[in-house]
This record gives structure tokens, sequence and C-alpha cells, in this order.
């Protein structure tokens, strides 16, 4: 695929990945905070009746989980292309000729 095709095309697959990823991320991380806390995890962590202590484990432990959620995604959406194609999608690089 080449041209704007090509780049729709990749827009679709990425997001095919993405979606499901990001919301089955958020399900594991809100469901693991309520595990280990007991509580659920704060709606509003900027909010000034969160803690300090809770705001900024809830920023960490989504921060590492949305990022790696996106590297799956990305990868997995990747591949597939990849497969579907026989090219790298449009924007993504070849680590050997990094």
């Amino acid at each position: 695929m080449a041209g704007s095709a090509g780049k729709i095309g990749w827009k679709i697959v990425a997001a095919a990945f993405a979606i499901p990823t990001g919301i089955a991320v958020r399900k594991a991380i809100e469901t693991a905070w309520r595990k280990t806390k007991h509580d659920d995890p704060p709606k509003n962590p900027a909010a000034p009746g969160t803690e300090w202590s809770e705001a900024l484990a809830w920023a960490a432990a989504s921060g590492i989980a949305v990022a790696t959620a996106r590297l799956v995604a990305a990868r997995g959406a990747a591949a597939t292309w990849k497969s579907l194609t026989g090219k790298l999608p449009p924007g993504v690089e070849d680590a050997a000729g990094a």
C-alpha cells in the first residue's frame, strides 16, 4: 500500500490493536489497585482531597501500564501490518536501519 491509502490503512490496523489493549489494561490496573489497596483508584488524582501518596502511586502505576500497553499494541499492529503487506508500516523504521 502506498501513499495516503497506506497511511489510513495503518491507522485502522493500529487502532484495532490500541483500543482493546487500552480497555484491557485500564480494567487490569483498576482491578490490581482494588486488590492491593482494598479501595477504588482515585477518580481525579489532581483533586485537593486526594492524598499525595495515593495520587503519586496511581500516576506511577497507570503511567507504566499505559506505556507498556502502547508498546505492546504498536508492536502487535506493526507485526500484523508487515505480515499483511510485506513492508513495515508508514513511519516505522526497521531497528537494523536505525
